[in-house]
């Protein structure tokens, strides 16, 4: 399996006129590579990650995944490529706030139409494996650390066995110390489950110690291959 993006070219439409903040980028991320995406705030990294999990279209370009072209899936076929193949986990978290840890987790199975009966089991072990604790589980995200809601939020980006996780500046909020343990933890994801990770980041530190690290500059990119 592969990821392949092949010249994109993103244009936004403002009221002073037409922003080009990605030009003809193209590169490929093979199966279980961890991906790290650098640049100056404005630099499009964001805008890249979101084309990657269809929630944008490229105005230009295509995004070849798995042999599918994904900007030209329909929009039913979109959110099940969503639901089916990316993970998503976001800077602030995006965690239902109504919710403990564990129906957050739950909810994301039922939308990717995982059986009721197991959904329970499933975020419970998915929970344990990114290191919250049982007495964590009943709480809302107001009663949880950064560290805690980030992984919590990378359980749920993991609750429909994705291929691939894409992260948007995951450390971005948290302590150093915490932001290391939660790299190692998408480190570990990418090694012993062979999951493809892409994170958007400013963590030059992080940046350094994933596979490949994507430099955007101008609305375009570089490549820098860990030797």
């Amino acid at each position: 399996m592969s990821l392949e993006v092949k010249n994109i070219t993103k244009t936004f439409t403002t009221s002073s006129g037409d922003v080009t903040v990605l030009k003809d980028v193209s590169f490929t991320i093979s199966n279980g590579e961890f991906v790290s995406i650098i640049g100056k705030s404005g630099s499009g990294k964001s805008t890249l990650l979101s084309i990657l999990g269809a929630l944008d279209s490229p105005t230009s370009g295509s995004i070849v995944v798995d042999d599918a072209n994904i900007e030209k899936l329909k929009g039913h076929e979109q959110t099940k490529y969503r639901a089916k193949k990316i993970g998503f986990v976001f800077q602030q978290y995006n965690l239902v706030p109504n919710l403990t840890a564990l129906e957050n987790v739950v909810l994301a199975l039922e939308f990717g139409g995982y059986p009721a009966a197991s959904r329970v089991d499933r975020a419970t072990a998915l929970l344990a494996a990114v290191g919250i604790e049982d007495d964590q589980l009943t709480r809302r995200p107001s009663r949880l650390s950064g560290g805690q809601q980030q992984r919590v939020s990378i359980a749920r980006a993991l609750a429909n066995e994705p291929a691939y996780i894409l992260a948007d500046e995951p450390t971005g909020n948290l302590d150093s110390v915490t932001g290391k343990k939660i790299f190692s933890l998408l480190h570990d994801l990418s090694r012993k489950q062979n999951t493809t990770i892409v994170v958007v980041t400013h963590d030059l530190d992080i940046a350094g110690k994933t596979d490949k690290t994507f430099t955007l500059v101008d609305g375009k990119i570089t490549t820098k291959t860990r030797s």
